[in-house]
């Protein structure tokens, strides 16, 4: 099993952290997103998009992180990362997609670059979109989290499921570039329970082999 991804992706962390919780062992190749490598020939073999994560599993390529981990999870049962009855499985995979599919594209680092490179925006107006949207996010998904009767030690009852597997790596990179995270407490005790695991805590960005030399 080959894993392709960069330490800073959010959507690799994911991935890693669902490595982690089936006990995975797997070859990683670094692909470097600043100095292009997913734009290369080689890379786009593998992921025509050029994006990471991408994994080759005896040859089967797949992509996009949540389609791989619901692969890994009904693979790998265990332990489970969605619930087992489909109106739990609904409401994780919605968190999830709140985080994966409103949040993270509207600031992952090809649109960053594209504010800087072809709208020629300064580095504070490419921070205060980044934290725009991660508020817009934010505030639903705190609301959504304080109400719902789900809601336990972790997005979803009392044990990890793929909703907190997208939470953790956008609450680090809202911590990265200095969001004001105040008002999201329910966010911040979620957060706080799933790094004091290791599986969340290893596949950290910055507990990557690439981490030292490229941070």
């Amino acid at each position: 099993m080959k894993i392709f991804g960069y330490f800073r992706s959010s959507a690799a962390f994911r991935l890693r952290i669902a490595m982690n919780f089936k006990g995975l062992s797997y070859d990683y190749n670094l692909v470097n997103l600043q100095s292009g490598d997913h734009l290369s020939d080689d890379f786009k073999r593998i992921n025509p998009q050029g994006r990471v994560p991408a994994i080759d599993i005896e040859g089967n390529i797949l992509t996009q992180s949540l389609a791989i981990i619901e692969y890994l999870d009904e693979v790998y049962p265990a332990p489970p990362l969605l619930p087992s009855d489909p109106l739990g499985k609904a409401k994780v995979r919605g968190i999830a997609g709140l985080i994966a599919c409103d949040i993270h594209p509207l600031n992952n680092l090809a649109v960053l670059n594209y504010l800087r490179d072809q709208l020629t925006a300064e580095e504070e107006a490419r921070l205060a979109w980044y934290r725009h949207w991660v508020k817009e996010g934010f505030d639903g998904l705190e609301l959504i989290l304080g109400a719902n009767v789900e809601t336990g030690q972790f997005c979803f009852g009392d044990t990890p499921t793929v909703a907190d597997i997208c939470l953790v790596p956008q609450v680090v990179n809202a911590k990265r570039f200095n969001c004001n995270l105040a008002s999201y407490p329910e966010i911040l005790r979620i957060f706080e329970e799933c790094m004091s695991l290791s599986q969340f805590a290893d596949a950290d960005p910055m507990n990557q082999p690439e981490a030292a030399e490229l941070a």
